[in-house]
């Protein structure tokens, strides 16, 4: 593909992500993969020119642009080099002319920066969150010595954690293929750091998603004790097994719940936790580095419904620990209405069962009765994580 057609190709793929996030549809990461797939043409330099000028436009485009033209257009207001392939040539797009529209830059839309803005988040820590994230990965003590870790990486804060480039292939790599690392982000690993799960002990990872969290807690567990992993989402639950084999984390069962009837299916599980974690569904904020386009699909009214899921798991979750048990809360937002003001509206219903007890972390910011962590301060995706205990 000529430079040129490399453009034309990202207006194209940038079309459907615009017209998916409206609809709340498949992620840009899919997108660009099955456009690929459909033109076996284009070569792996072409994949990754296209794939960098997309992403290039996600994260420059604050609101939701009007078009995919739009959105390469801002970019091109920046970067003469690009303008000048606006040429019309085959396979080019058209000549820019005076009144092409061209989309707005920001970092998200305005409702969402006033939001973040009134979470103490603004300015550098903003832009933060739109930056490239690395690639960190747990180093699996389940499997510890199986083989050498891939070169390339530094240690993070977490207690198992290493850090690799953005665009590190390390599924390609021996440690990843017999289970000695799991890819995890450092603020994940310390979120599950915060349970201090210890081997033994009868845990619940009542959201429990393709399981990433459940097994660093069998790890934390060196394999001994029972980890109940629930959710959903049946699509992600039934990756964790065979995760868990490759693994080497024992003890682990899936079970499938039905929204809003979560607490039926778990009744002979009632005050018997040792910890329950929830990494609640949320409008994930923090994770804007790795699916940048994710801002543009979140609204007002589903960042309340949001609010409510995570405010009813909470007082679910309270119900299966055992008095002096932990109950563990996560998200992936740095909005305080899903981080401090939840942990503290938990704490004020609950006031006379559960106390803050939240654990000392090497990284994140107090923030309420819990610690913020955000890719500015600490170099990791954003996290809200507060730990409370029974009475």
């Amino acid at each position: 593909m000529k430079p040129a057609a490399r453009v034309q190709a990202a207006i194209e793929i940038l079309d459907l992500v615009i017209a998916t996030a409206r609809n709340n549809g498949a992620p840009a990461d899919r997108i660009v993969a099955e456009w690929f797939k459909a033109r076996r043409f284009a070569g792996s330099g072409d994949r990754r020119a296209v794939r960098d000028l997309v992403f290039r436009a996600i994260r420059r485009c604050g609101e939701i642009p009007q078009s995919g033209r739009a959105s390469m257009l801002l970019l091109a207001c920046e970067d003469a080099a690009l303008a000048d392939l606006f040429d019309g040539s085959p396979h080019a797009p058209p000549p820019i002319v005076d009144g092409d529209a061209v989309a707005s830059a920001g970092v998200a839309p305005a409702w969402l920066i006033e939001a973040l803005a009134r979470s103490g988040i603004a300015g550098p820590e903003a832009e933060a969150l739109l930056d490239r994230a690395p690639l960190d990965v747990r180093i699996n003590t389940l499997r510890q010595g199986s083989a050498d870790l891939p070169p390339g990486g530094e240690g993070t804060v977490a207690a198992h954690g290493w850090r690799y480039p953005h665009g590190t292939r390390i599924e390609d790599t021996p440690a990843w293929s017999t289970g000695m690392i799991e890819v995890q982000d450092t603020g994940s690993q310390l979120a599950c750091e915060a349970v201090e799960a210890q081997s033994g002990e009868s845990v619940i990872d009542l959201c429990a998603g393709g399981g990433g969290k459940t097994l660093a807690l069998a790890a934390a567990m060196d394999g001994q004790g029972t980890i109940l992993a629930t959710d959903t989402n049946r699509g992600r639950l039934s990756r964790l097994p065979p995760r868990a084999e490759r693994a080497g984390a024992p003890g682990i069962e899936t079970r499938l719940l039905d929204p809003n009837r979560e607490r039926d299916a778990l009744e002979d599980w009632l005050g018997r936790a040792d910890a329950v974690l929830v990494d609640a569904p949320c409008s994930g904020t923090g994770t804007w580095r790795r699916n940048p386009e994710a801002r543009w699909r979140l609204s007002p009214s589903q960042l309340e419904r949001y609010v409510a899921t995570q405010s009813r798991l909470l007082d679910l979750a309270s119900a299966l620990v055992r008095p002096g048990g932990r109950l563990v809360y996560v998200t992936c937002s740095l909005l305080d209405a899903e981080g401090t003001d939840q942990a503290s509206a938990f704490l004020t219903r609950h006031r006379h069962g559960w106390q803050s007890d939240m654990a000392a972390l090497p990284a994140g910011t107090p923030r309420g009765p819990g610690v913020r962590l955000s890719p500015y301060h600490d170099g990791t995706d954003g996290f809200f994580i507060a730990r409370f205990r029974a009475l």
